[in-house]
């Protein structure tokens, strides 16, 4: 590389100018990943090999650590792109064949993961400051920041009702149709800025997240799920449940009251005296933990190396 510039020809210079050209053809978020998982796992392989000499054994190195680590998904896109860059490479008469064809068949088939959850911090960091750049309705948006703050059932959110809101007492109060159930869920004060911000759009409503479609029902069924989508997040990598994961997985991790998190998810009994009951179940140590798991994802985003936070008895 010269001067900060890729060398003339190299795989890298040829992938840019790919690049560089169809940049307008997809939205800026789309483009942006595709530059960084060139950057992360591409680039530093063979980003400065002459594009002609690359062979497939080259590619494979570049994508044989990603089926290792059994994140298929990112395997098959970073193929396809490699391939795709060949392909302007073969157009423009930089070189006469694609290496990255022959690779793809080493790669096994992607197996579907119900609920895929991210739950490694610095990728929940990473999932937290896409989720802040998404660029769709202020409705959605709001919806989908609101997610791993409160980690309720997606269906749940979505149908989320002014009239359940207490934002003095902060907190959600509603029945669970799945435990039949009435629940309480506390809410931190990053949720109650949200819910300020969009309660002068949807406020005069029954909804707190309403259909785009003004028919009065409320935002549909796999919004959140198409919104990751849009920030690059397949399927099995992220899900609009695994919200729940995320916070399920680093809540235990993180020492809190296992049936307080339990509490919190509302895994709970259908019986209605032990429902009656279990309704305000560890409230005060939920309180607690809902606030510190808030504080916790914006040390995240914010880029914090945060390992733990400690638990308040």
């Amino acid at each position: 590389m010269t001067a900060g510039l890729p060398i003339a020809n190299s795989f890298e210079d040829i992938t840019r100018q790919w690049l560089e050209s169809t940049a307008h053809t997809v939205r800026d978020l789309t483009h942006h990943k595709k530059n960084r998982r060139f950057e992360l796992y591409v680039f530093p392989e063979i980003g400065q090999i002459p594009i002609g000499d690359v062979k497939s054994p080259d590619i494979f190195a570049v994508i044989r650590p990603l089926i290792i680590k059994k994140q298929l998904e990112t395997a098959h896109r970073v193929r396809a792109d490699i391939s795709a860059a060949f392909a302007y490479a073969i157009a423009h008469g930089f070189t006469g064949y694609d290496p990255a064809q022959a690779v793809g068949a080493q790669i096994p088939a992607q197996k579907v993961k119900h609920n895929a959850a991210v739950t490694e911090p610095k990728q929940v960091g990473q999932l937290l400051r896409d989720i802040g750049q998404y660029q769709g309705t202020f409705i959605v948006q709001c919806a989908l920041r609101l997610s791993p703050y409160l980690f309720q059932r997606p269906g749940e959110i979505r149908q989320m009702e002014w009239k359940d809101i207490d934002m003095a007492a902060k907190e959600w109060r509603y029945f669970v149709t799945k435990t039949e159930t009435q629940h309480i869920v506390p809410l931190s004060a990053q949720v109650i800025e949200i819910l300020e911000a969009i309660k002068p759009l949807t406020g005069v409503g029954r909804y707190v997240f309403p259909s785009s479609r003004g028919d009065g029902r409320p935002m549909s069924d796999g919004t959140i799920r198409t919104a990751l989508k849009t920030l690059g997040y397949e399927r099995d990598e992220m899900s609009a449940h695994g919200f729940r994961t995320t916070a399920s997985t680093l809540l235990n991790e993180q020492g809190w009251s296992p049936d307080a998190i339990e509490r919190q998810l509302c895994h709970m009994p259908k019986d209605q005296v032990r429902a009656a009951y279990n309704r305000a179940q560890y409230l005060d140590e939920r309180r607690r933990m809902m606030q510190a798991w808030a504080d916790y994802l914006d040390a995240l985003k914010n880029g914090a190396q945060v390992i733990q936070f400690p638990r308040q008895a």
